[in-house]
């Protein structure tokens, strides 16, 4: 059925050659999880998606294993120490160890200097690593060490979390390189500005500082050595500056259901200082603020690109869709910001106006109320 799907995966997206090392990973659902009768049907059908693209690629390029593990509790966590195996290779791993630096990379507590000489370690073991690795898991590992390691030694990496094999079928059929230009095009524009400013008619309206931040296109084509992306892609996203964030955040959809009702976010000075609304969604924002303040750092703005893109219901699909942005909350990390915990969770808001503002004062509208105006 998703044999094209595939086909266009390994070598329209990632560029796969004869003989590349390839590594397909899926999670299974842990046992203290209670998902809806639809969510693990999707996510069953994820991990035999995963299994079946494992072997297409071993059939049509001759190198690929498959792993599944048991989820992580939350996307941005780090995966086991079996995944990192699998993809670093144990001598890599059994390094890092005895190094004494494996387990805060797995409990995302490494030093600066500590992660630069994992760097330095996975780089000179670089022949083990897996060239290719396609994440088909439902928890996402966009935003953990493990990501970036595998990135540091030149494998190519393709984030798919939430990912329902029908998105094969709709926004992975999108013209790649159209949708790239277009991406490249908003990137140049978003550059340069020193703030960003949003509306939208649900009543958010936020400022984000970006002095010093550089914001980057996800556009599908992962082929060069070191690269990372969203699959379905299609965005432009930046870290914002910390402690420049200012507003209201109104959400109408958590990553994978519409809410009952909206829930507003107050952030002042680039965190979520107060939720307010009684949907219940609020009682796991709640649980993981407990969990560490970082988890309130104004993470991440998105603006979707990809004009194949269209259900709202799916995280990974909905912050893609032309013309939406998305606010993610926790880890920046990996992506030029500072602050590092083992959460990332994003929120699209619909129809929004997106204002550029340079540093001589002057305005310029990118999106009117939805639609691209560059």
């Amino acid at each position: 059925m998703y044999s094209k799907a595939f086909s266009d995966l390994f070598s329209i997206n990632m560029g796969v050659k004869q003989g590349e090392r390839i590594l397909v990973f899926s999670d299974t659902i842990r046992t203290d999880e209670n998902p809806s009768a639809a969510d693990a049907d999707r996510r069953a059908r994820l991990l035999q998606t995963a299994a079946d693209a494992t072997a297409f690629a071993g059939k049509n390029y001759g190198n690929a294993a498959f792993i599944s593990f048991p989820a992580t509790a939350a996307s941005g966590a780090e995966p086991p120490e079996s995944l990192w195996r699998a993809a670093l290779g144990d001598r890599t791993v059994d390094k890092l160890s005895e190094a004494d630096i494996l387990p805060r990379l797995l409990s995302k507590e490494a030093t600066p200097q500590e992660i630069e000489r994992a760097m330095e370690i996975v780089i000179a073991e670089r022949s083990a690593v897996a060239d290719v690795v396609v994440a088909l898991a439902n928890n996402s590992t966009s935003h953990t060490r493990f990501r970036a390691l595998v990135n540091a030694a030149g494998g190519r990496f393709a984030s798919l979390p939430h990912f329902d094999p029908a998105m094969f079928l709709t926004s992975m059929r999108v013209d790649w390189h159209a949708l790239a230009e277009r991406t490249k095009r908003l990137a140049e524009e978003i550059n340069n500005a020193v703030e960003i400013e949003v509306t939208t008619p649900n009543g958010t309206h936020i400022r984000f500082g970006k002095t010093g931040r550089i914001a980057e296109g996800d556009d599908g084509l992962l082929t060069a050595p070191g690269s990372f992306g969203n699959l379905p892609a299609g965005e432009v996203y930046l870290a914002p500056l910390e402690g420049s964030c200012n507003g209201v955040m109104v959400l109408e959809y958590a990553p994978t259901r519409k809410l009952a009702t909206p829930l507003e976010l107050i952030v002042r000075n680039g965190n979520v200082t107060e939720i307010r609304g009684d949907e219940p969604y609020r009682h796991k924002l709640e649980r993981k603020f407990a969990e560490s303040a970082k988890n309130r750092n104004i993470a991440e703005l998105g603006i979707g690109t990809n004009d194949k893109a269209s259900r709202p219901d799916n995280i990974l699909e909905a912050e893609k869709i032309l013309g939406t942005i998305h606010i993610a909350l926790g880890d920046n990390s990996g992506f030029g910001g500072t602050v590092s915990t083992p959460f990332h969770e994003d929120y699209v808001f619909y129809e929004p106006t997106l204002m550029a503002v340079m540093a001589d004062g002057t305005e310029k509208i990118l999106l009117y109320r939805g639609k691209l105006s560059i």
